[in-house]
């Protein structure tokens, strides 16, 4: 039995004549996640949980219909029963659990199996066939603790204190924001850009709370003393950045493993934050699925497949629109215009 197939508008289940994630504008669209790579304008319908619903109102309009469901909340369609499961990625992400006459197929969309303490957490779902992300399927990425993480970045601001410098730190707009602003509550004012702003009204009207930030005003440099900036990648290096008073610059993002500052020279220090699993992580969800074959999409697929194949589970790459970018609502990679055309600047 099959449940999907893989089209050029994306991933499609015939049985509930539905796509997942579609690349292209389709009836009707299933939705992981808000990120921009995975909710595309254009579709007639969207179905996704009760917590991306006003995040993708907010990112694509207020306009749109939208169904939404709540984890582990069945919706049957022509005999197959759909659901939506905790996929840890950022606030109301699910992974697509599809059953029909006893087989299951899961998408998981993007995913990560650490608790961050903003997102619901990652749940194992055991099924016959299981798409999986591989951003980061390469054993060099390996993250360290959410804990341990925390703390050097926490430290970092309270170095950058005592020289009386400000901590600007540059994250994806959904999902990485959150995550910092969480990890550095208590420790400085925490100012904001308009699109975290925005976003971030859009995740609390479910009723999620999250910890108190202002408004950047970006001539009140006053209030910015010694305090925390949390602004999108795509700012960097820009003047409004340059505005800042002395500033001490930071890059969050699972490529600072291995790039950090040999690349990106012009900021101070770089975190290894991802929303995304590392090596350890895919391996041992795959592996805990029990499933009897995985696709695999995004990223580095051609290893982590061969590396699936090599171990005794049937692996298949799946091509995709989107490649080996850790993907967001702002890429920090260049030449990546398509992603970068959607920052909210």
């Amino acid at each position: 039995m099959k449940l999907i197939e893989f089209r050029r508008e994306g991933i499609y289940c015939k049985k509930g004549d539905f796509y997942i994630d579609p690349w292209f504008p389709v009836k009707k669209a299933v939705i992981t996640h808000a990120h921009a790579d995975h909710a595309r304008w254009g579709m007639q319908e969207y179905l996704c949980t009760h917590e991306t619903k006003p995040i993708l109102k907010s990112r694509i309009s207020e306009d749109i219909s939208v169904q939404s469901l709540a984890y582990g909340e069945t919706l049957e369609i022509n005999g197959l029963k759909l659901s939506f499961h905790p996929a840890g990625h950022i606030v109301g992400s699910a992974q697509v659990r599809l059953e029909y006459k006893g087989f299951v197929t899961v998408i998981s969309g993007d995913y990560k199996i650490q608790d961050d303490g903003i997102s619901t957490p990652f749940e194992i779902l055991k099924c016959n066939e299981f798409v999986t992300e591989s951003t980061f399927g390469l054993p060099i990425y390996q993250w360290k603790s959410v804990e341990k993480i925390n703390q050097e970045i926490q430290n970092w601001v309270i170095e950058n204190q005592k020289m009386n410098k400000t901590s600007v730190f540059f994250g994806y707009s959904l999902g990485k924001a959150q995550r910092l602003m969480k990890a550095l509550e208590g420790i400085a004012n925490i100012h904001v850009h308009s699109s975290i702003h925005r976003l971030n009204e859009a995740i609390t009207s479910t009723g999620l709370i999250l910890p108190e930030t202002q408004l950047l005003e970006i001539d009140d440099k006053k209030a910015l003393e010694n305090q925390i900036v949390i602004v999108p990648p795509a700012l960097l290096g820009t003047n409004m950045i340059k505005k800042i008073p002395n500033a001490a610059t930071a890059i969050c993002s699972g490529w600072m493993q291995v790039r950090g500052r040999r690349r990106w020279k012009s900021a101070d220090a770089g975190f290894a934050i991802s929303d995304h699993a590392d090596w350890n992580g895919l391996l041992e969800t795959v592996k805990s699925t029990e499933a009897e074959k995985v696709y695999v999409t995004h990223g580095s697929t051609e290893i982590f497949s061969k590396y699936l194949n090599e171990i005794g589970i049937a692996a298949e790459v799946v091509k995709t629109k989107f490649g080996e970018e850790e993907q967001g609502d702002d890429n920090i990679e260049p030449g990546n215009q398509e992603e970068n055309s959607n920052s909210e600047l």
